[in-house]
């Protein structure tokens, strides 16, 4: 925990001359998988991520609302050069729809546009969900961080303007309902990168009838990354930060770290999947563990160094 100064004794120094010294923000590369909180913007959680690893240079990918929660991944220093292989990823949610009202955002969080009445049958519910599975076409939201003539959509939306978007080309793979009750529906969606999933939402409600804005989501999936392997805010503020520096990087034997950087594969114990490597903490790059328990070089960005580093 950082001290803080009071703030009569800031009064009395006006100058600053008599502050405490920030720390000197550390050159840190890798990835960080964090469980972002209800509430809170993308930005902020990744501002309060760099701040306790006191990080020089930090971003997030795949933007999440304030009102969805779920898998953030965090990308330190060299490590957001791969931010773009994330970005193209599939992605996994859990939506909570609330059926019968429609929202100017599509969401929770916008004003209540129009209230009808649920007449909607399980088969019916089944019918429907399944027509939204395979390739559709969606209609980007004005409250999205798409640009036009380089300002984001929503800042069109805040002052009233609806611009005319082009329909986009996305895929569904699965979508598997969890619960129908009354004027409440909830589904995990495995979709294809760009997919709006509060589009999906007001857009299976108008199939049903009765309309329908997102509730809640929950990101639980990108690519080969789980939301298992995530973190609080919380556990981080309590964890000292060599512990925090673990969640980021695990030793290998120098002699696998040699083979690694020159393309070699090596036997890795851990689960099969997408690992990040380390020469001490400069980031190398990614690997691939297979079922096979072989870790293979995917994309080095250094294959210099013989002390290397690795981590899920």
């Amino acid at each position: 925990m950082r001290q803080c100064t009071p703030a009569a004794s800031l009064r009395n120094d006006p100058t600053g001359v008599n502050a405490p010294r920030r720390a000197p923000r550390r050159s840190l590369d890798g990835v960080l998988l964090l469980d972002k909180p209800l509430g809170l913007t993308s930005n902020a959680a990744l501002q309060s991520a760099r701040r306790l690893y006191n990080a020089a240079k930090a971003g997030h990918t795949g933007t999440l609302d304030p009102l969805a929660t779920g898998l953030l991944p965090l990308c330190f220093g060299e490590a957001s050069k791969f931010a773009g292989e994330l970005l193209d990823a599939d992605k996994t949610y859990v939506a909570t729809l609330r059926l019968g009202v429609t929202t100017d955002t599509a969401d929770a969080e916008g004003k209540q546009l129009v209230v009808r009445p649920v007449q909607v049958s399980r088969q019916q519910l089944d019918s429907v969900l399944h027509e939204f599975v395979g390739e559709i076409m969606q209609i980007p939201p004005m409250h999205s961080a798409l640009k036009r003539d380089g300002k984001p959509l929503y800042e069109y939306a805040r002052q009233g303007i609806e611009l005319e978007r082009t329909p986009r080309r996305v895929f569904i793979h699965a979508i598997d309902l969890h619960e129908f009750s009354g004027e409440t529906l909830s589904f995990t969606v495995d979709c294809s990168k760009g997919t709006y999933v509060r589009t999906l939402a007001e857009d299976i409600g108008e199939a049903l009838g009765c309309g329908a804005h997102l509730a809640a989501l929950r990101r639980t999936r990108i690519g080969d990354l789980r939301l298992e392997q995530a973190v609080t805010l919380a556990d981080l503020e309590a964890m000292s930060l060599e512990q925090r520096d673990a969640l980021l990087c695990a030793e290998l034997a120098a002699s696998d770290a040699a083979r690694l950087v020159h393309g070699q594969a090596i036997r890795w114990s851990g689960s099969a999947g997408r690992w990040r490597a380390y020469a001490g903490s400069a980031f190398l790059g990614l690997c691939e563990l297979g079922d096979d328990g072989w870790l293979k070089p995917r994309r080095l960005i250094d294959t210099t160094s013989e002390n290397t580093t690795a981590n899920t």
